[in-house]
């Protein structure tokens, strides 16, 4: 039966009997654009017949998208073709050829789990509001600590692991001098912090961002693999005590994000107990090895670190963004860094056990249910499948690196130890030239051209970068389940079709 109307209740002239959202058109409306999706993204994101991306310049992609927001909204259809456009302009991360980041693929569990969340959107900070989100990321947080290795710990997810590296300097630094929560800088000594030349660009500017300073990270020479010098930190900190300065943090990197280079954790451990220093170990990229019985073993001694960054949206799919802060101390270090007791959120006389009120351990306020895509997937894959994830990936690495060396113009940097396979391309033109300065300055332009290509003709996707004073190089990177053999093949038979006229 329809209601009465209810004589119209006016306030500053605006209508309050009822809502004002049409609802069944807004669920007729999502109703298709999910149909858009599942069509055009969900359907598609293994078939390599499908371009990578559909290349426009800036300004020509502007004109494309209609951008400007005006006054009267858009009708549905108008809006269901922005979708449509949306999704065929963006670059196709689940393709089997995407190989440019540390993330690619497609996990269809995860992917579920993100469509929930979204629907529900809700903020993770207390239980009243979040009850299965906080239980969800206490079980999560748990079980990265068993592969840690710790008996016990905390943690906390966050939006990357460039924040996560950010959380344990300024929480290393607390547990150094904890009246700097309060008191703030002014008369602290010049700290200074640790970690090698080939560490995340994070380290940096969470020390400009804490107020420690650039030119307090110390940057200790790597090996010729990448691989922090473990005598060179042991100079570098006796260095820092005779200048006066309070060394009190030492962050290592368990997979560097060009190279793929694991730090040798337990000598490092050795020397921040001798100097009382904290340990920071920045698995973002490496962590997921530890998920691999066959592969652990690159990030032996992580159970001495007293923080660990780990991104499972990286190696293990579980789609961006899910990262992890772990740390060891299981006493409330991490809840006295950050607590701001807001009176409104935290109350102490709620009927329920406020321990479960975790939100108080963020820099944030509204919080991402970002474990709940992890732990659905890890639900539905059990460890043994996240393992399988891991060992494919390393597994099709070395098969690629092995076709590398059988084909002349493709050189290897470096045998790799995890899934980054860094390789020149040298064109026939170069092949013949002598080793010299000219002929690694041409070399130097091969790569960015190649790219070019791959990008406007939508192939595939392949990252490449200078590094370390090595000219322009690619970096091949195996995550997704999609990719198989054939793609490695592929990849290798397309760099030699795009530069045969170079």
């Amino acid at each position: 039966m329809l209601q009465k109307k209810k004589n119209a209740v006016l306030v500053d002239g605006v209508i309050l009997n009822g809502p004002i959202m049409d609802s069944k058109a807004g669920e007729k409306f999502v109703e298709e654009a999910c149909k858009i999706i599942m069509e055009e993204v969900i359907q598609k994101a293994d078939d390599v017949t499908e371009k990578v991306c559909e290349w426009r310049a800036p300004e020509t992609l502007k004109q494309i998208l209609d951008l400007e927001m005006r006054d009267t909204g858009e009708s549905h259809q108008k809006l269901l073709q922005l979708c449509r456009d949306v999704i065929q302009y963006s670059v196709k991360t689940s393709h089997p050829r995407f190989f440019n980041q540390l993330y690619a693929g497609i996990d269809y569990y995860s992917l579920a789990a993100r469509f929930i969340t979204e629907a529900l959107n809700p903020s993770v900070y207390t239980y009243e509001v979040s009850p299965v989100f906080l239980l969800v990321e206490e079980a999560v947080i748990k079980k990265m600590i068993e592969f840690i290795g710790w008996e016990e710990g905390d943690g906390i997810f966050n939006p990357g692991g460039s924040v996560s590296n950010m959380y344990a300097m300024n929480l290393a630094r607390y547990r150094f001098c904890p009246e700097i929560k309060e008191k703030g800088l002014s008369g602290l000594p010049r700290l200074v912090l640790f970690t090698s030349e080939e560490c995340h660009y994070s380290m940096k500017k969470a020390a400009s961002f804490l107020g420690i300073g650039t030119e307090n990270v110390y940057f200790i020479k790597t090996d010729e693999r990448g691989k922090m010098i473990p005598e060179e930190l042991e100079k570098q900190v006796q260095r820092a005590r005779k200048e006066g300065s309070a060394p009190f943090l030492v962050c290592a990197t368990a997979g560097t994000t060009v190279l793929g280079a694991f730090d040798p954790l337990d000598k490092i451990a050795d020397i921040c107990e001798k100097h009382g220093l904290w340990l920071h170990v920045d698995a973002s990229w490496g962590g997921s090895a530890l998920i691999s019985r066959k592969h652990c073993r690159l990030l032996h001694g992580i159970h001495r670190a007293d923080s660990v960054a780990w991104n499972p949206h990286k190696m293990l799919l579980a789609g961006i963004q899910c990262c992890a802060l772990l740390v060891k101390d299981n006493s409330g270090l991490l809840k006295n860094c950050y607590s701001a007791k807001a009176a409104y959120l935290f109350q102490q006389d709620k009927f329920y056990d406020v321990s479960y009120d975790t939100g108080d351990k963020s820099i944030q306020c509204s919080r991402r249910p970002d474990a709940f895509k992890f732990w659905l997937m890890w639900k539905a894959l059990g460890t043994t499948g996240l393992e399988e994830r891991v060992n494919r990936a390393l597994a099709l690495a070395r098969y690629l690196v092995e076709e590398i060396k059988k084909r002349e113009g493709f050189q290897l940097l470096l045998e790799p130890e995890y899934a980054n396979v860094c390789f020149w391309y040298i064109p026939p033109s170069l092949r013949k030239m002598e080793d010299g300065p000219e002929f690694w300055q041409k070399l130097h332009q091969v790569a960015p051209i190649i790219k070019e290509r791959m990008m406007k003709k939508g192939s595939m996707m392949l990252g490449y970068q200078p590094h370390r004073g090595k000219v322009n190089f690619f970096r091949q990177v195996v995550i997704s389940p999609q990719v198989s053999r054939e793609d490695m093949d592929f990849l290798l038979d397309e760099i030699e079709l795009l530069a045969k006229d170079l």
